[in-house]
């Protein structure tokens, strides 16, 4: 990996890096779209790359799964497999402990999953998820970590920040024994739940191991936790983490559609180059097209006569090829081509929100860039409190130009010492 950063916010922590891997230039900050089973749903690869996507997300425990290591190899890897010709990141199964906690058994050796299919057991070492990702051929893998619920409490979460250390040393020999570390770029993932005391501590660990991995990753967020308490886990994390490694915050985004995009730019303000979720393509599958006012339910009867495309300044094929609401609202949910139209519609504007930031970033306008957005976004309405809190602690404050209400719920919780 050759990893350069070009420009910074001259207010907030927001930076413009190149990043260079073995399929080609990735510019961050970024949005990775998630392609679980090696495919985007309802899209080709040629089309996803067409939409100037470089860096798509792969899914360990669910390719090891299906098709398997032996179909992998003899494809040759993911990219040909897929038919994926630019940058790809696989995580490293430690999701599951927590989506697949039902079937499984965390041991020091690793974890013990029962297959969802067939019942079958299957051991996850850090060796072994790491030679997965081998086979899968990614260029950034991650290592296994002991992932729980961002909502445990207790001394479980101790001994998981401790053991993905463990882990993680697991995982670098491994890597460095396998003649891969040209190819693929080995990251490290920060535990340590929602208090900050075993936050540094993990952070402190890590970081003392620089040499031997490429970048880092924040995770066990974004599981429920009050959105004030992620922003300054996310802020205490990118804070500390090397200027020079690239800074990954798994998951981003939480259930409520209307504040993924909030989640991301906030993150892009505190510090974070790279984030992935599933989204704009799962919400594009239920009739929900992003714009920059909001998530846009065409399912909804107000658009059964409406002939505008979903957003006339956007550059998709789904935009500017006629496609109108009025059509997607006639056949979203009941045809295929509905879902194909709004995801290549929802990689498009998330692609443009992030291009925007990195333009806004270089040009030296961030911070107008998300007072702009805001405004778009909200209208009069009221700002999320947790957003207001969470720029002022970077120095933009949303309300200078465009006094609103603040929308409170979680906007004050903050039971750890900062």
């Amino acid at each position: 990996m050759q990893f350069e950063v070009i420009a910074k916010c001259h207010t907030t922590r927001a930076r413009v890096s190149r990043m260079n891997l073995t399929h080609g230039v990735t510019m961050l900050p970024t949005f990775m779209p998630v392609a679980t089973q090696a495919a985007i749903k309802g899209l080709t690869p040629q089309q996803v790359e067409a939409l100037g996507v470089t860096l798509i997300l792969n899914n360990t425990y669910h390719l090891n799964l299906r098709p398997g290591m032996k179909v992998l190899n003899q494809a040759g890897g993911a990219h040909k497999f897929q038919g994926w010709h630019r940058n790809l990141l696989t995580d490293s199964g430690g999701f599951q402990l927590v989506s697949l906690s039902k079937f499984t058994t965390i041991t020091e050796e690793g974890a013990l999953f029962l297959s969802p299919f067939t019942g079958e057991p299957t051991m996850l070492t850090p060796e072994e998820s790491i030679s997965i990702q081998h086979s899968i051929g990614a260029d950034i893998i991650m290592q296994l970590d002991d992932v729980v619920s961002s909502l445990t409490t207790g001394p479980r979460v101790a001994e998981a920040m401790e053991r993905s250390v463990r882990w993680l040393d697991r995982c670098i020999k491994y890597h460095e024994g396998s003649g891969k570390k040209s190819t693929q770029n080995l990251f490290a993932i920060v535990q340590g739940g929602l208090d900050p005391h075993l936050r540094h501590q993990c952070l402190d660990a890590m970081i003392q191991r620089k040499n031997d991995i490429s970048g880092y990753a924040i995770g066990g967020l974004s599981g429920g936790e009050e959105k004030d308490v992620f922003w300054r886990i996310i802020k205490l994390c990118a804070d500390k983490l090397p200027e020079d490694r690239p800074r990954y915050s798994m998951g981003i985004g939480f259930a409520e559609g209307r504040n993924f995009l909030l989640h991301l730019l906030v993150c892009v303000a505190l510090g974070v180059d790279m984030a992935d979720c599933v989204f704009p393509t799962r919400t594009a599958r239920f009739g929900v097209a992003l714009t920059h006012a909001g998530p846009l339910n065409l399912k909804l009867s107000k658009h059964e006569a409406d002939m505008n495309p979903i957003d006339k300044s956007c550059p998709c094929p789904t935009c500017t090829d006629g496609t109108s609401r009025a059509y997607l609202h006639h056949i979203v949910t009941h045809e295929t081509a509905a879902a194909h139209a709004v995801t290549i519609h929802n990689i498009t504007f998330q692609a443009q929100v992030m291009g925007g930031a990195r333009d806004a970033i270089l040009s030296g306008t961030f911070p107008e860039y998300l007072r702009s957005f805001f405004a778009g976004y909200f209208g009069d309405g009221g700002y999320p409190e947790w957003c207001v809190n969470a720029l002022r602690s970077v120095g933009v404050d949303l309300l200078q130009d465009h006094p609103v209400n603040l929308i409170p719920g979680s906007g004050a919780k903050w039971e750890y010492a900062n």
